[in-house]
């Protein structure tokens, strides 16, 4: 049936707009004039089109940093409130500049983020100490991300976008790390240049080479070369956040899976193939992996648990939560104004 169609995130786009979007989304520091060769239309159109798709849908270039990749622990954090608390203390955590993917799930009573931790297998203590003394905080749980199987520069855009094979290899980087990324053996060692080059590529990944040259005192010879040493490795990658309702599905939701530890993997790897899913990745946890799922409805989202979902091998237990508001999507960096973001 039409509801159980995978939903489209570049749906409410017209052609031009979504080939434009998929062509970022593969290198977001794409030239213009190499993305309109590749679509067969004039780099000033594209210009033109990034800036149209930049006022009416927020449309920004990201540049990330995979935490797991620079030994550092991402912490899936979940704070259970009083309907009248979720909201104020998910905007005081969307402030803060360690954490990313900010919602309030469970009908807007409970928060669900990703914190970074200060350091391997550690999260920010006082940060856990304070939010269970704040006035109507029922519960706190965080658990380390230990591995991502669907996600972060990989996501619905790359797997459903319009543009064909031969046009995916022309924009693909050469810098571009192989798939899939290596298993982390030693972290990739972050300098002070480093850091300010990535705080300004997590407001804008497009910050041309000579603005981030005079961010971090580097040539712009340095910078370039810099930049592919971090993206190949894995350590920096490029995300494209699409920010307005028009293009989000219907029924978004986090999903929970007590999966059996030989199966891990595998239900890992089948759920990274899914269309409806947005982000999967492995925890620590009763609970050890999480998913963000998108779906048209409630009657998609209900066939999709009880088709795909429940013929995964090893699922000893499922939980679920619809996303009520994204207050913050993928970037560090606090919004100057939280609105709905793309779920994950």
């Amino acid at each position: 049936m039409e509801s159980d169609a995978p939903w489209d995130p570049l749906g409410g786009l017209d052609a031009l707009d979504q080939r434009v979007v998929h062509a970022l989304q593969i290198d977001g520091r794409a030239p213009f004039n190499k993305i309109g060769e590749v679509l067969g239309v004039s780099d000033q159109t594209v210009a033109r089109r990034w800036a149209r798709l930049r006022q009416s849908v927020s449309a920004r270039v990201l540049g990330l940093t995979d935490l797991l990749r620079v030994g550092l622990t991402p912490w899936m954090v979940r704070v259970r409130c009083t309907p009248d608390a979720a909201a104020p203390v998910g905007e005081a955590l969307a402030r803060r500049t360690d954490t990313r993917w900010v919602s309030l799930i469970s009908g807007g009573t409970e928060i669900f983020c990703v914190v970074q931790g200060a350091s391997p297998g550690r999260i920010d203590a006082p940060l856990l100490e304070k939010l269970p003394r704040t006035p109507r905080v029922v519960q706190v749980s965080a658990h380390a991300m230990l591995h991502v199987f669907f996600g972060q520069d990989l996501g619905p855009v790359i797997r459903s976008g319009p543009l064909d094979p031969d046009q995916v290899r022309a924009l693909t980087p050469a810098d571009a790390p192989a798939r899939p990324v290596a298993e982390i053996t030693e972290p990739v060692p972050l300098g002070p240049g480093d850091r300010r080059m990535l705080d300004v590529l997590a407001v804008d990944g497009r910050t041309s080479a000579a603005e981030l040259a005079t961010a971090t005192g580097w040539s712009p010879t340095t910078v370039r070369r810099r930049l592919s040493e971090l993206r190949s490795s894995g350590a920096l990658y490029f995300d494209l956040d699409l920010d307005s309702g028009a293009l989000l599905p219907e029924l978004r939701a986090g999903l929970w899976l007590e999966v059996e530890p030989a199966r891990l993997a595998e239900v890992g790897e089948t759920l990274a193939g899914h269309p409806q899913i947005a982000f999967a990745g492995a925890t620590t946890g009763s609970t050890n992996i999480y998913a963000a799922v998108g779906c048209k409805d409630a009657g998609a989202l209900y066939r999709y648990l009880t088709g795909p979902v429940a013929a995964l091998p090893g699922i000893r237990h499922t939980e679920t939560a619809p996303i009520h508001r994204m207050l913050k999507g993928a970037s560090p960096l606090p919004a100057l104004n939280p609105r709905a973001a793309r779920g994950r």
